[in-house]
């Protein structure tokens, strides 16, 4: 038992060893495709004209409330309530359409899934097929968190991904694409993890 439990512990570190892994730049290859650039611009766009919408309609409440409070001292009580009321109603009637515009779950998010997720899907699917192809046990995104402090560019297969999908990179890429040089993340979100 002894002689199972010591070959077990001397063998799986040595398994852990032999994986493969790659990186990805899920931003850089997301910035040289030309059907995400458009899908973001039409919702960039849709997203101005709500908010622009929203704008007039504020604006007329705060309107309404000015002359309201210009004229409250000759109205009569009910006539004070009813206003208020009216201006209280447009508000709840705004931020609704706000909540409903650009709340959790709404018409922005539901116009960005419709737009991008079949975009991502192929991205993503292409990141599977390679890490099959090529025996990765795991591909890195870089492009997100501070979590991956270090990279060597060699196992960065972004530009296999846009190749995979038919695209090529366009100039949109800030970083260099040496292999022989390593890419360090500039900012590390937790101070402990600086070193000297």
């Amino acid at each position: 038992m002894k002689r199972l439990l010591f070959i077990f512990v001397f063998l799986l570190p040595m398994a852990v060893w032999a994986q493969k892994y790659a990186c990805v730049n899920t931003e850089y290859i997301l910035s040289n495709i030309p059907d995400y650039s458009r899908a973001q611009s039409q919702l960039d766009k849709q997203a101005a004209n709500w908010q622009k919408e929203l704008e007039q309609k504020f604006q007329e409440i705060d309107r309404l409330y000015k002359t309201y409070q210009q004229e409250a001292y000759l109205l009569p009580d009910n006539l004070k309530r009813k206003r208020e009321e009216e201006i209280k109603a447009k508000e709840n009637e705004a931020k609704e359409l706000q909540n409903k515009y650009f709340g959790p779950g709404g018409d922005l998010d539901k116009k960005r899934a419709e737009l991008m997720k079949p975009i991502q899907d192929r991205v993503y699917n292409a990141i599977e097929r390679i890490a099959n192809e090529k025996s990765y046990a795991f591909i890195l995104d870089k492009s997100g968190s501070a979590t991956l402090l270090y990279v060597n560019a060699k196992y960065d297969v972004s530009d296999l991904v846009l190749d995979m999908l038919g695209y090529k990179a366009g100039g949109n890429n800030n970083e260099e694409k040496d292999a022989s040089q390593p890419t360090r993340k500039k900012e590390v979100s937790n101070p402990e993890m600086r070193k000297p």
